[in-house]
């Protein structure tokens, strides 16, 4: 067997490039798509987990030993000792949600101050920013765009108007002043709003946190992961929401405040775009959405009920109930583009074993011209889903292991969004267990 140094220079050239490269897991629709279970079960492949963007909105629920635990901050590979955990500088951190999941990670073994990193460059959620989120929610009335009300949009705004706080700075004896200073901004734009609580009930119980995430490993994040990809370390970037909450691409204004989509991988951890490979893109075998805005294949019958029923589809973070309805393939196939998905993660494919027809949609009737692209402004547009119809397999699908062992319409139903979209369906989730994901052929 020849040896490494014995390979001409451009194969090890190669083989060192193949080594130093980045994965992605993120969502291809509204979020909810089941991507904490799938980082989780991709963890043990990895050295490293990071979080590129969004902030506790994002709930990414797993379970441990059969328990449910819903992560909001910290990365999906914190449940595997050897994995190190980063969050990005994309990120918006919340040091009291912080605090109490790192407390709720602890009970199943987990400690934080060995495996998580957080990037000195993310930006800080101050009680200033919930406030301002939940008055501008309220003044808003009947256009609610169905904000979480955890201040990510506000402190979005500060970071791109070059007023937040970052990690870093709370190693800064400035610290203090320049939260005054911020917070007297806040203070302007609540009285504005005519907001009338005191945030000051807010602030002892951030200050605690803030002294619990000075304890933590705080990094120059950006050198942190490159240093490791060219130690070969493999990394998976892990995101939050979905491809169409993205806030270029996504159904604005019902959108979120970050890039969720692969390029804000570049941003939000500081690395170079040529560093990335596959790109995991996970999907639902039928459509979700919670809160406000566009939402083609939604089903306002019966049928919908049955699939929030079926799916248990209620928010991870909020408790609210999602509104459901058919796959959207012009949707999927976009966010495919857009995101340069290389594999398909079908999720819930389970939910659908009761259901006969299915139903999947192929295009849009948009303002009575059929069209397979997704429009400029959805909100302004009169669309009818064009849809196709399934037999469904009525088969219990929970405990397949292997391909053989899916139902035949199954297959055909996954075939069809193979080739509709030009991406393979690599692997199907068929339950909430690790165990309960089939590896397609």
């Amino acid at each position: 067997m020849i040896g490494l140094t014995k390979l001409p220079s451009v194969f090890l050239q190669l083989i060192i490039f193949y080594n130093q490269m980045i994965d992605v897991i993120l969502g291809l629709q509204w979020g909810d798509e089941g991507k904490g279970k799938i980082v989780d079960y991709f963890a043990p492949d990895y050295d490293i987990i990071a979080r590129f963007q969004g902030g506790p909105n994002a709930g990414h629920t797993l379970y441990v030993g059969g328990e449910k635990i819903v992560l909001h901050q910290i990365p999906s590979g914190v449940f595997h000792p050897h994995t190190i955990n980063l969050i990005g500088n994309g990120v918006v951190l919340d040091a009291v949600t912080l605090k109490r999941e790192c407390d709720s990670v602890a009970r199943f073994g987990a400690d934080v101050r060995k495996n998580m990193y957080i990037s000195e460059r993310t930006h800080l959620i101050l009680p200033g920013h919930r406030a301002l989120d939940k008055a501008s929610e309220m003044q808003k009335g009947d256009s609610k765009i169905g904000s979480t009300l955890k201040g990510i949009g506000p402190a979005y705004m500060d970071k791109t108007g070059r007023n937040g706080l970052r990690v870093g700075d709370l190693l800064d004896k400035s610290f203090t002043t320049n939260y005054i200073k911020l917070r007297l901004k806040h203070q302007r734009l609540l009285d504005n709003y005519n907001f009338q609580e005191d945030i000051s009930n807010w602030e002892e119980e951030f200050f605690e946190a803030v002294e619990f995430l000075r304890s933590l490993n705080i990094v120059n994040g950006e050198y942190f992961i490159n240093e490791h990809i060219r130690n070969g370390k493999r990394v998976l970037a892990e995101g939050a929401q979905g491809s169409m909450l993205d806030i270029d691409f996504g159904t604005f204004p019902f959108v979120t405040s970050s890039n969720t989509i692969t390029a804000g991988v570049c941003s939000g951890l500081g690395v170079a775009p040529q560093k990335i490979k596959d790109v995991l893109g996970v999907t639902k075998a039928y459509c979700t959405r919670v809160g406000s805005g566009p939402f083609p294949t939604e089903l306002h019958d019966t049928t919908g009920e049955a699939l929030r029923k079926a799916g248990n589809e209620f928010g991870a973070t909020t408790g609210r109930p999602r509104r459901c309805g058919w796959l959207d393939l012009v949707a999927l196939r976009f966010a495919s583009m857009i995101n340069g998905v290389t594999k398909l993660i079908m999720t819930k494919a389970d939910v659908l074993d009761t259901f006969d027809p299915l139903q999947v949609c192929t295009a849009y009737n948009l303002n009575g011209e059929e069209t397979d692209r997704i429009p400029f402004q959805m909100t302004r547009a009169d669309i009818q889903p064009v849809l196709k119809t399934f037999t469904g397999w009525n088969t219990d699908t929970s405990t397949a292991k292997t391909p053989e062992e899916l139902p035949g319409v199954m297959q055909e139903y996954i075939r069809f969004i193979n080739e509709y979209l030009g991406v393979p369906v690599a692997f199907v989730s068929n339950g909430p267990g690790r165990e309960q994901i089939v590896k397609m052929n």
